[in-house]
């Protein structure tokens, strides 16, 4: 059990350095042995606790974020992490339970919505498949071809007629004698139009009474054609029409919703927080925020970054923030924890920080809209397809061409440069190329003067910070 205990503890370490940071090593305490912080090793570390239990907390929050984008110049904020935890038995609790209990009752209210809308639009997407099959039919039945005017009818004899069951129908008069050519005789004469019909079957060299019966039957076939081609296009532009009704209403449903899975999200408590000071029977709370700030150099890879860490363990009291105010709030008051930490990151360094922070959280929204997309490809690109049929806006990808590159009077000329060039190598001699990019020369400079840079500011606001509250500070 100790040596899986150990597998575990070691792979959790190397979160950090799954997104490419090193591990950053603290003394916590006075003469005790370093521990790993759960921060990327920075360039500049100052921590320090505030404890007041008479006056609010928050302040250091606000004087910290204030201090560092107005009068430091980081201007550009990310909230990275703000989460809280409450005691059970705690009236913030109480009151954070009814508002997460009200978010819930509309999330589940609006996820059942949008369940049943995928499921309905599965049955509209194969109503419209269905009736572009039977409309193919009729198109290539226009065009000429014999197969599917054969099809139609066959059609016409199952569902119109009731086939050998109804005893006036083609296969039923067949039974009867003088009759026994007449399915031949409907399935192999063709006009073009009802108006044809006549013309058409005088000239076969059959009785009067075939002739008369085939004629009733054709003309009846050839209306039914032709009604029911209109029937069919105006059920499609009803249906498209209402498809698109209701993939808006469906992406109405999804923008109404996700505010309310923010707010259920925000609401959790954090397990993570359970710390030993929250206490059931006590009115604590526990918070953690961390903000970075930045300050972006243009036409630069790295930029100086200030992050700033605050734990809070506080005792909340629910009362008015103002006299004049009309409805009550927590106040917090009790202990900080605050780290200050200074790198010199790139944009891609600081989305993969930020991915390492969120990899646990769940994303409600993603998982919602990971659903919706599903079922879209489950579709295939027959709902992107009827959609722009009815008039929605739908984004493809862009493919970029490739240029293809047409010869010009120029190429034997740049082809005997291009031979000088691969001689003069041999000897020696090479035609400098242009640059692409900074040189590392250039990045690694880039990266010190941001972290010089990173590093005063972590330090003027640990040591102003420390002034303006009255702290032991040189």
């Amino acid at each position: 059990m100790a040596e899986i205990k150990k597998e575990e503890k070691k792979e959790d370490n190397t979160s950090l350095e799954k997104f490419g940071f090193e591990k950053e090593v603290w003394e916590i305490a006075r003469f005790a042995k370093p521990v790993e912080t759960g921060f990327p090793k920075s360039v500049a570390t100052y921590h320090f606790i505030n404890e007041s239990f008479t006056l609010s907390i928050e302040e250091t929050y606000f004087w910290l974020l204030n201090y560092i984008q107005t009068d430091e110049g980081f201007y550009e904020a990310h909230k990275i992490t703000d989460l809280f935890a409450a005691a059970e038995q705690s009236s913030l609790w109480g009151t954070i339970s009814q508002r997460l209990s009200y978010q819930e009752d509309r999330v589940s209210n609006y996820l059942a919505v949008i369940s049943k809308q995928i499921k309905e639009l599965f049955q509209i997407v194969r109503e419209l498949r269905i009736i572009d099959e039977r409309l193919n039919y009729y198109d290539l039945s226009a065009k000429g071809h014999l197969a599917a005017e054969i099809a139609l009818k066959g059609i016409w004899i199952d569902m119109v007629e009731g086939a050998s069951k109804n005893p006036s129908s083609v296969y039923g008069l067949a039974q009867q004698v003088g009759f026994a050519t007449l399915p031949d005789l409907f399935y192999a004469t063709f006009p073009k139009s009802k108006e044809d019909v006549d013309a058409v079957v005088d000239k076969l060299e059959f009785n009067k009474k075939v002739k008369e019966v085939l004629k009733r039957k054709l003309f009846s076939f050839l209306l039914w054609k032709e009604e029911t081609y209109k029937e069919l296009k105006a059920r499609k532009s009803f249906q498209l029409k209402f498809l698109r009704q209701f993939y808006d209403v469906m992406k109405l449903y999804m923008s109404w919703i996700k505010p309310h899975l923010r707010h259920v999200k925000r609401l959790m408590a954090k397990e993570k927080l359970k710390e030993e000071a929250v206490i059931a029977a006590f009115e604590t709370t526990a918070i953690e925020i961390e903000t970075l700030l930045r300050q972006p150099q243009p036409n630069k890879q790295f930029h100086p970054c200030v992050l700033i860490n605050l734990k809070y363990t506080t005792k909340p009291s629910l009362g008015y923030q103002q006299v004049e105010s009309y409805q009550r709030g927590p106040i917090h008051v009790g202990r900080v924890d605050v780290w200050i930490h200074a790198y010199a990151w790139s944009d891609e360094e600081l989305e993969n920080y930020k991915k390492y922070k969120n990899e646990e959280d769940l994303d409600l929204l993603k998982s919602v809209s990971a659903s919706v997309e599903a079922a879209m490809d489950a579709l295939g690109d027959d709902l992107k397809r009827y959609l722009k049929e009815a008039g929605e806006e739908i984004e493809e990808p862009i493919k970029e061409e490739e240029k293809i590159k047409l010869p010009t009077i120029l190429d034997p000329f740049i082809s005997v440069v291009k031979g000088f060039g691969e001689l003069g190598s041999v000897f020696g001699f090479r035609i400098p190329e242009k640059k692409k990019g900074p040189s590392k020369w250039e990045l690694d400079k880039q990266r010190k003067d941001a972290e010089n840079n990173a590093k005063k500011v972590a330090w003027r606001t640990y040591k102003n910070y420390k002034k303006a509250h009255k702290m032991i500070a040189w």
